[in-house]
């Protein structure tokens, strides 16, 4: 009896020195019996361990476990599956070795393939607090101050807000735990702010949205992918695989929105509703041109004929394009300093900055290019608006199309006009 006793003793010692975590950890021990209520039922997020006792790499993982389950109380709920107890159970998870991380937001998990340390552990919990609490906000995780340009994209809302919408989409898969994701996202958010208004980027967290990962076939992370302005289709999206810089993305980007878009109308200021088409882009070319007087109808046609052609090879910077009559808008020539020496002119007006430039050269296709190219790059002198805003538009006639003619002299009767008498 005594040897019974001794040798289930000694078991039972054994058994408790193969565990590697003991009640006194900040290790919360999870089974089959307790994981649904404290786990997939639960709003809070967890970082769960499945392991195995006898596991060399466990063992060497579970001091910096433990530590990181100190670090994280009260902020994240760290587990422990001791998988050679309970086998079969983490199959359902997609376990197959030891030890395998992953981290539970209630029924949704991702796998945690960083480094094992305390301090990278506990980067990646919190990384999944941030985006939880992002994704509340209807914004992917980014930047200090949470504030975004990318949309956050799930498997609910992508048909509306990319497949049923008229906007070019860059759309980016990545996985929570990626390093290149991570090298990714502040050049994304850069590239989102810069195309705004312009082309539309978004992130889809293909870990968890799972249904349009597969749809669309994505493999590895981050995978980017171009969805084609208008109606979508299978044939209407495209694999980016340029740069990871935010200015190779919005190069990239802009070259597929000029292939999509119209060159823009070369308008005829004439009242208000003409100029405010100048206020609602991010730059507005203002040129004024000679009056039909002093420039005909031919002469005028080329003058517009060379806007056409620079509106069309700057497309896709999505400016404003409008022209006046010399004299026609006088309000506006003084705001922008135009006409001072002589006609045609042309400023580039920034209506939310209250800047412009004037272009010194010819009003020519080379002088033109040479004036918007240096504006593109950021170059070129600027001065503030006169008046601190952009004047109110007089009303006046559209051009018919048609030559200038002069008024007509109002014929005058001499023949009852006494010219001695006068004269006296």
């Amino acid at each position: 009896m005594f040897l019974l006793q001794s040798c289930l003793g000694l078991l039972l010692c054994v058994a408790g020195t193969l565990a590697l975590y003991s009640p006194s950890d900040d290790v919360i021990d999870l089974t089959p019996s307790n994981f649904d209520k404290l786990v997939t039922n639960s709003d809070d997020i967890w970082l769960i361990e499945f392991y195995a006792p006898w596991c060399g790499h466990c063992k060497n993982l579970a001091p910096e476990y433990k530590k990181a389950a100190t670090a994280l109380k009260g902020i994240v709920k760290v587990g422990a599956v001791d998988s050679d107890q309970h086998k079969g159970f983490g199959s359902q998870y997609g376990v197959k070795g030891f030890p395998t991380i992953k981290i539970f937001t209630g029924s949704k998990n991702t796998a945690y393939q960083g480094q094992r340390t305390a301090e990278d552990l506990v980067d990646a919990a919190l990384k999944a607090v941030k985006d939880k609490a992002y994704q509340a906000l209807g914004k992917k995780s980014g930047g200090s101050s949470g504030k975004s340009d990318v949309v956050t994209l799930t498997d609910s809302n992508f048909k509306e807000l990319v497949l049923e919408s008229d906007d070019l989409w860059l759309v980016e898969f990545y996985a929570p735990w990626c390093g290149h994701c991570k090298n990714l996202e502040p050049q994304w958010a850069k590239a989102a702010t810069e195309l705004k208004g312009k082309v539309k980027l978004g992130a889809l967290d293909a870990t968890v949205h799972t249904s349009m990962a597969s749809r669309y076939q994505v493999q590895g992370y981050p995978t980017i992918k171009l969805f084609r302005a208008g109606k979508k289709s299978s044939d209407s999206v495209e694999d980016y695989n340029g740069g990871r810089t935010a200015s190779d993305i919005v190069a990239f980007a802009l070259d597929k929105l000029a292939e999509n878009i119209a060159a823009p109308e070369i308008i005829q200021v004439v009242d208000e509703a003409t100029l405010a088409a100048c206020g609602a882009q991010p730059l507005c070319v203002v040129s004024i041109l000679p009056h039909i007087l002093d420039c005909g109808a031919a002469c005028r046609n080329d003058y517009l004929d060379v806007l056409r052609r620079m509106g069309e090879k700057y497309k896709n910077k999505m400016w404003g394009w409008i022209w006046a009559e010399a004299g026609a808008q006088p309000a506006l020539e003084e705001a922008l300093e135009l006409g001072g020496f002589g006609y045609p002119a042309m400023a580039v007006v920034n209506a939310k900055k209250l800047k412009f430039s004037t272009l010194r050269g010819s009003f020519s296709e080379t002088g033109i290019n040479e004036f918007l190219r240096d504006l593109s790059f950021g170059r070129g002198q600027t001065a503030p608006v006169r008046g601190a805003a952009l004047p109110a538009a007089a009303t006046t006639e559209p051009w018919d199309g048609k030559d200038g003619e002069l008024p007509q002299e109002e014929d005058i009767d001499l023949s009852d006009v006494d010219l001695e008498k006068d004269e006296l």
